[in-house]
């Protein structure tokens, strides 16, 4: 297992040994020791996520109001994503930062990304089917989210490519408009969780 650091404090990338043969492949897209050796503390899975997404669907900025925050370790388990991460955490040294993490089939790539920072993706081929392992349930009321078409944030969305967002994400605040409304989480919050 390969591990690289993100320019977000405390998020990781994951690529994985695939083992091929004449049946198929075989991959471990999370490996409890090298994980625990590069984010340094367990990863308590409290549900499992599915999205099927077609090409150009665009889902996120979405972020868990913290505490109780919620990490993520996500990969994609089929077709090929543009996957972001950016960190909203007030007061982080690299709040404002995003990184972005290029997730296939075929690398099984993953990434980590800790309580308080954004998570979003790009499908870019139809069928896109997104895996999450995370911290804490789903509590509707706790969800939040930040435009993915911030100019702003300039994420490096692909411009031959009309995304398809939900209106909860059409209509989600600009990261300077959710600083002003107090949404985002605190750094200090997050690091404790």
């Amino acid at each position: 297992m390969r591990t690289r650091e993100l320019a977000v404090a405390g998020a990781f990338e994951f690529t994985p040994r695939a083992h091929t043969d004449a049946r198929g492949r075989f991959v471990s897209p999370l490996q409890e020791e090298p994980f625990l050796a590069a984010v340094g503390r367990p990863f308590p899975v409290a549900q499992t996520n599915h999205s099927r997404s077609a090409r150009g669907v665009l889902r996120g900025v979405h972020f868990t109001t913290a505490p109780p925050g919620q990490a993520k370790y996500v990969h994609c388990a089929r077709g090929r994503a543009l996957d972001v991460v950016v960190d909203l955490r007030v007061g982080s040294p690299t709040f404002g930062v995003w990184d972005q993490v290029d997730m296939d089939e075929e690398s099984c790539r993953a990434a980590y990304y800790p309580e308080g920072v954004g998570h979003a993706f790009l499908a870019l081929a139809n069928d896109t089917v997104m895996s999450y392992l995370v911290t804490t349930g789903y509590r509707a009321e706790l969800e939040q989210a930040v435009s993915p078409l911030d100019k702003e944030l300039a994420l490096p969305w692909p411009r031959d490519l009309t995304p398809l967002l939900s209106e909860r994400d059409r209509i989600a605040p600009t990261l300077a408009e959710a600083a002003a409304r107090g949404v985002l989480p605190r750094y200090t919050d997050c690091v404790q969780a």
